[in-house]
This record gives structure tokens, C-alpha cells and sequence, in this order.
């Protein structure tokens, strides 16, 4: 089952008790469509050479959503720049849709220029397509689209019932894929350049989109909702259908620019909205100020109300967490999936192996926004509970492609530690290098320039490399060897204290032995001393009686044997309790 080895949101029962607002109904029987391929069930697999060798510049995506027949009928028109001499052009999608018919700059192609065995879509060119030149693939296909059987960690769609009886429906489709919805180029880096959305729902629905809205018609019982959207991301185009109401207002940037916010919730929900959309404001202060420019403030800041947990569907995250506030007093869910406007919209990874650099920066986001909201303290206890759920076993990055699947499955890939060991790293390097340097390396990695202004920066691809290169800027200094214990390692470094009659000796010790010359501090009663441990080694000298306390302020992640005592014993009881539960339900012989 796919959740128990995926994790699609950042922050799980450990960190907050989220539940979605409604159950989602179950598939219609006999409705349910056949399983997918071993190629739409991945997403990030390596690009057909075909793929690779076109610029996406425009898709034009028309929905007909019939929640009746759990049905959707699609007309994709995708136009492709030439970067290479091209005789056939592949996308990505669900082979099971019924494919009714491909053109090619509108002219109909025979059923034998174009096949879709596994879910990778290849079309024969009327005619050869030279470099520079530009063509446009339409596809008019239909079907019931994979069914998520527990979104967002199970990909697909969701069809529901709002609370008041009225039809609920949304996508959900990062851990599968753009190709579950529309016919795409199924890889972090196919995102078109723009994308025209047009939705068709029985009136009086409502369909809300990506971007910009750019108006509805409603003829014979259906409304059409049009939406526009620039660089959106693969997966985040999204399919939201539901009895929605609206809240409207403006936010004024300190740059100088002034931001729609929109939320659309569910009619009943109206006094939890607003005191939700009330956070809008406070989310785009601290965002802005401490990484930078809204990245799609010439669009909106938008949110819906969805009958799943969440996702951050560019100008339009998915919210379904039931307007629930943790003990810090906020909504952790808004806040995660808002932080990766930044970090997976704006800075999209380059493959799925640097997914850390969404997951890890999304999730130091709200330990960081609750040290500006609330202080030290709450922003000490969100990284604690962080820590507690570190593996340790596999890199948060291997240095190789990687498919979604592979990079998320706690089993055999990093799991959790792209979300909780990368905000732990996140805090080490800012506690080494400091708010400035840190700030200049992070707002290079996400715009490309180190004084982004609304206007002069586009949404940009990024791996760990490039966030290694940025702090190596901003610093002055090599940093290679941090990374290469954090990111590129599996364990955590190790520090050996030894006190002998005169003093305090401490050494690291790193994966493979290698060079880790992290300071550290010491406080020694009550007064905090610096170690500067430049060849992994420092000492004190200590009174017979003095009392000390390494990292006193948590500065650094390493190995701490007390968290890992605690997780085997929690381990330990949860395999003892399911145990019990599996004796007492087994039937008497």
C-alpha cells in the first residue's frame, strides 16, 4: 500500500494530529479503472531523448469533470519549440484513457502514427520538425481518472461530498504524476511555460485553478472556468471542484507590489475561513521578509478547501486540514504547503534526488516562523520534535537520478529525512554561518540573484550543488566538507568526550572518517566557551568540581544516543501493541 512507503506532506501525526475535513466517498463499484503501469506509477523517470530535446512553451488543457460518471474528458493542445531536429514527439499519460483523437498543427493523425502501450505516448510527425521550429500536439481523450484511495500519499482523484451534500472534487497526483490529469512530460524538469486551464462542472459548481482567472460561461447547466498560469510545476495543476464561496482581499508588498489573496471554502465554513484567511497577511510578512518576493504575486495568493490533507498546487494549495491549530496557536498545514511557493514552485529541484531541497527548507519553515511569531523557545521545541524522527540510514541525497518513489520510500530511501534531518541541517549551517550569509546563499538558490525584486526573476531549477555553490559565495569559505557529512552521509557525526583530571577533551567523529571541523560550544558553569575543533579536536580545562553542558543551545545535529534509545523503545512498544491487536483479533481455532 502506498502509504506505508510514501509521504507526500511534510509534517506528519508527529508533529500535529491532521484530518481531513470529509471522508472521501468510495469509488462507485465498477467504476474504478484498471491499474496503473509500472511508467505512470512513477514520476521523475529519465526523459525520452524526444523529451529532452523540446522547450514546452504553451499547454492548453480543457476539462470536463462529470462527478455522475466519476468521468473526465480532456483536450490537451500542447505546443513544443524544437531544440533538435524531431520526427516524433512523446508525452506522458494514463494509458487508461481512451485516446479519441491526435492532431498535429490540426491535422488528424491515422491510429497508427501514435501508440500508448505503457503510459509514454510517442506520435509520429507528418512531417520533420527542424530545430527552432514550433508544432503543436493535440490530444482529445476521456475516461475515470485513477481513484486516490488515501490522498495525497495515494495519488489520483477524490471524489466526495461536501458537508452539506453537494459534490466535492479534487486532484491530487504528485507522487504518480502530471500523467494521472493531462498529457505531460512527466519530470521535475517538463514544465511548460504557460498553461490556459479551462474547467467544465455542472453549474452551480465551482472550479478554481492555477493562476490567474480569466472568466466563466455557463450554457445547457455547465459552467466553464477559465484560468491562466505561468512556469506552474508538473503536478500542481489542479482539478477543485465544490460548493465554494469566496474571501477576497489585497496584501501591500514591501516591494512595492500589491498581492490578491483568495480563499475559497466550503459554504457552511465561513466563520473558520475568515479567521484562517487572517493568517494570509502574516504568512506573506514573514515570507517575504526572510526569504523574498512572493513568487507569483502578479497572479495570487490562493487557497482551496479539498477533501484530502493538503498540497501545494502553485497559486492554489490544497487545504484540508479542517481550520485545526496546533499548540503554537497557528495552522502548520497552511504554512508548509505556502512555503513551497518558494521552495518547489518557485525553486523547483532539478531531479527528485535534491527533493530535500523543497521538503527540508519547507519544513524549517515553521520552526523559523514560529521563532518570529512566538520566540526561541517554540522554535527550540518544533526542532526537537523534528529530531526525534530521524533514520539515519540512507543520504538525504545519492548523487544520482532518482524517481519520486525511490527518494520517499522510507524502506530503502530517505523517507522522512528529506523533511526533518534537511530542517535540522538547515538550523546547523545558520547557526554556523550566521543570518546574513544564510539568508544571501538561500535567496540565491531560490531566485538566481541575491537582490530578487518582483519583475527580475522567473521560477528556476536548482540542486544541491547550486545551494552548496551559493553558501561557498555568500561565505567566503569552502563548505564542501558540511555537506558532504549531512547531505552526502547517512549517519550523523559522532562527538567522543573524554574528561580526565584536568580538563574536558572532545573529538569527532564522521562517516568514512570524514574531515568535520564543526565549532562547538561548552558552557562551563554557567560562562559559554567557544571551541573552534578545526581538526575535529578542542579541549578545556576544567576544576575538579566544574559542571559543563555540550551545545548548550543545540546548535549542532549529531548523534545522540538517548534519541536513539528512545526510538527503539517506541519501536519496541509499537511492535508489541500490534502484536497484541493481531492476537486478540485472530479468530478462536
Amino acid at each position: 500500500m502506498r502509504l506505508s512507503r510514501r509521504l507526500s506532506i511534510a509534517i506528519t501525526a508527529l508533529l500535529a494530529a491532521g484530518a481531513c475535513a470529509a471522508v472521501p466517498a468510495a469509488p462507485a463499484p465498477g467504476n474504478e479503472p484498471p491499474g496503473l503501469t509500472a511508467t505512470t506509477a512513477e514520476t521523475g523517470l529519465p526523459r525520452a531523448p524526444e523529451q529532452e530535446a523540446v522547450a514546452f512553451e504553451h499547454a492548453d488543457l480543457h476539462f470536463r469533470v462529470d462527478p455522475a460518471q466519476r468521468r473526465i474528458d480532456g483536450d490537451a493542445a500542447l505546443t513544443f519549440r524544437a531544440l533538435r531536429p524531431l520526427s516524433r514527439l512523446v508525452v506522458d499519460l494514463d494509458r487508461n484513457y481512451a485516446i479519441a483523437a491526435v492532431d498535429v498543427d490540426g491535422q488528424a493523425l491515422p491510429t497508427g502514427a501514435w501508440s500508448n502501450p505503457q503510459g509514454r505516448m510517442s506520435v509520429s510527425l507528418p512531417q520533420p520538425l527542424a530545430a527552432g521550429a514550433r508544432t503543436t500536439l493535440r490530444i482529445r481523450y476521456g475516461g475515470a481518472p485513477h481513484v486516490a484511495t488515501r490522498a495525497p500519499w495515494d495519488g489520483g482523484f477524490v471524489w466526495s461530498r461536501a458537508p452539506t451534500g453537494e459534490t466535492w472534487v479534487a486532484s491530487a497526483i504528485q507522487g504518480e504524476g502530471c500523467d494521472l490529469l493531462w498529457p505531460c512530460i512527466d519530470h521535475p524538469q517538463g514544465e511548460p511555460r504557460r498553461v490556459d486551464l479551462h474547467v467544465s462542472v455542472p453549474a452551480p459548481l465551482v472550479a478554481v485553478g492555477n493562476g490567474v482567472a480569466t472568466g466563466m460561461d455557463e450554457q445547457d447547466g455547465w459552467r466553464t472556468y477559465h484560468w491562466r498560469a505561468r512556469d506552474p510545476t508538473t503536478y500542481a495543476i489542479a482539478i477543485n471542484v465544490g460548493p465554494y464561496e469566496l474571501l477576497a482581499d489585497e496584501y501591500r508588498s514591501r516591494f512595492g507590489n500589491t498581492i490578491p489573496l483568495r480563499f475559497w471554502y466550503l459554504r457552511g465554513n465561513a466563520a473558520k475561513a475568515r479567521a484562517l484567511f487572517a493568517e494570509f497577511p502574516k504568512l506573506l510578512e514573514f515570507f517575504e521578509a526572510s526569504i523574498g518576493p512572493y513568487p507569483f504575486g502578479d497572479e495570487k495568493m490562493g487557497v482551496v478547501e479539498t477533501p484530502y490533507l493538503g498540497m501545494e498546487h502553485q497559486t492554489v494549495n490544497a487545504y484540508g486540514n479542517d481550520y485545526k491549530l496546533t499548540e503554537f496557536g497557528y495552522d502548520w498545514l497552511l504554512q508548509h504547503e505556502f512555503a513551497h511557493e518558494w521552495f518547489g514552485n518557485q525553486m523547483t529541484n532539478a531531479d527528485w534526488d535534491d527533493m530535500w531541497l523543497h521538503e527540508g527548507f519547507g519544513s524549517y519553515m515553521q520552526p523559523l516562523y514560529l521563532q518570529w511569531l512566538r520566540g526561541d523557545r517554540e522554535y527550540d521545541a518544533w526542532l526537537l520534535n523534528q529530531r526525534k524522527t530521524l533514520a539515519n540510514k540512507v543520504p538525504i541525497v545519492s548523487g544520482h537520478a532518482m524517481t519520486e518513489d525511490a527518494v520517499y520510500n522510507r524502506e530503502t530511501g530517505p523517507g522522512l529525512d528529506i523533511y526533518y534531518k534537511g530542517s535540522l541541517l538547515l538550523h546547523t549551517l545558520r547557526q554556523l554561518i550566521g543570518d546574513q550569509a544564510f539568508f544571501a546563499a538561500t535567496r540565491q538558490l531560490v531566485y538566481g540573484t541575491a537582490t530578487p525584486r518582483p519583475g527580475n526573476f522567473r521560477p528556476r531549477y536548482a540542486s544541491t550543488r547550486d545551494f552548496i555553490d551559493a553558501v561557498n559565495a555568500a561565505t567566503g569559505r569552502d563548505y564542501g566538507w558540511f555537506f558532504d557529512v549531512y547531505v552526502y552521509s547517512a549517519a550523523l557525526p559522532e562527538l567522543l568526550a573524554t574528561r580526565d583530571a584536568t580538563g574536558l577533551t572532545l573529538q569527532w567523529g564522521a562517516p568514512g572518517g570524514k574531515p568535520f571541523p564543526m565549532p562547538l560550544q561548552v558552557r562551563v558553569d554557567g560562562r559559554d566557551i567557544d571551541l573552534p575543533m578545526a581538526d575535529g579536536r578542542g579541549r578545556i580545562e576544567l576544576s575538579p568540581h566544574a559542571l559543563y553542558t555540550i551545545d548548550p543551545h543545540s546548535r549542532v545535529l549529531r548523534a545522540l544516543p538517548y534519541i536513539d534509545a528512545y526510538q527503539a523503545d517506541a519501536a519496541a512498544r509499537q511492535q508489541a501493541a500490534a502484536a497484541a491487536k493481531a492476537a486478540e483479533d485472530k479468530p478462536a481455532e
